[in-house]
C-alpha cells in the first residue's frame, strides 16, 4: 500500500526561497528509495510557508530515505531556515480515480 505526507514548513522572515532551493535541489537517493512524488509549492496568501507532498510505496521507505546523504544534507541545511511552525499529515493512500 502507498503512503502520503502533506504538510506545511514556516520558513523565518526572508528564508522562504532558500528554504524551497534546498527542498527541491536534486536528489536522486530519493526515487530508489521508493518515493513516487514530492513536490515543493508556495502560496502567496502564506508567504513565509512552503508545502510539501510525498507519495511513498511504504512509511518503511520514506524513514529510510532519511539515512541517505542528500537528504540528510539537506535537513541539516534547512533546519536553521525554519521557525519550529510544521504540519504534518501522514496517511496510508487507499487509491486514486487516475489509475485502474
Amino acid at each position: 500500500m502507498t503512503w502520503g505526507n502533506m504538510g506545511s514548513l514556516k520558513a523565518l522572515d526572508g528564508k522562504r526561497d532558500e528554504l524551497v532551493a534546498i527542498l527541491t535541489r536534486y536528489k536522486p537517493e530519493l526515487e530508489a528509495c521508493g518515493c513516487l512524488v514530492y513536490e515543493v509549492g508556495t502560496n502567496p496568501s502564506t508567504p513565509d510557508r512552503v508545502y510539501v507532498l510525498e507519495v511513498w510505496d511504504s512509511a518503511e521507505s520514506h524513514r529510510a530515505s532519511l539515512g541517505q546523504g542528500s537528504v540528510r544534507e539537506a535537513l541539516h541545511e534547512a533546519l536553521p531556515l525554519l521557525d519550529g511552525d510544521m504540519v504534518s499529515m501522514k496517511f496510508d493512500i487507499a487509491g486514486s480515480p487516475l489509475t485502474s
